[in-house]
């Protein structure tokens, strides 16, 4: 199962440090997803973090860094939904129904979210039952990764639907200490 880390909103100042420990713990992916940060900020972030691991980053904005640093990709959702005209690399993108997901077919993967109650996001309730995440197995294309109230918990149920792997925001200490 794909696992990826998606950072918080607000850059933080073990941010850097935090995302060498995700990666080299065996993680696949950092999302490094900073809405408010500044194109100066989001540069000294990624300066910050080994240019080994430049690969295994997407970001969800500020696009031009993609290929200025040679980033593992971008991330699409409401704030940036398409990507630049030169750009033809990787491409992930925010789902929250299920038919986001079946038109997303630009994408390598997408997040469908939110799965279980968030961590992060207070008063944000599962959006899917059980019979609607079953019928992801009708999706071929792209790969569906759960997100959303992701724990290590239910990182185990999520094996019975057809997700690719799970991404995770709030509950990262948790799975990092459970290694």
């Amino acid at each position: 199962m794909l696992r990826i880390y998606i950072t918080p909103e607000e850059i933080t100042d073990h941010e850097a440090a935090t995302v060498i420990k995700v990666l080299d713990a065996g993680w696949h992916m950092v999302h490094l997803r900073h809405p408010s940060a500044s194109l100066r900020d989001m540069r000294r972030l990624i300066e910050s973090i080994p240019m080994r691991y430049h690969r295994r980053l997407r970001i969800h904005g500020h696009f031009e860094l993609v290929t200025e640093f040679n980033l593992g990709g971008l991330h699409l959702n409401r704030r940036c939904p398409t990507a630049p005209p030169y750009y033809s690399g990787p491409i992930s993108r925010s789902c929250h129904t299920i038919e986001e997901v079946k038109s997303s077919t630009d994408c390598d993967y997408v997040t469908l979210s939110p799965v279980f109650d968030s961590i992060s996001k207070q008063g944000y309730k599962a959006a899917f039952s059980h019979d609607q995440l079953l019928g992801l197995n009708d999706i071929h294309t792209p790969s569906v990764i759960a997100l959303g109230g992701i724990t290590p918990q239910h990182a185990e149920e999520i094996s019975k639907y057809n997700f690719s792997g799970y991404a995770v925001k709030g509950a990262i200490d948790q799975f990092l200490n459970n290694q």
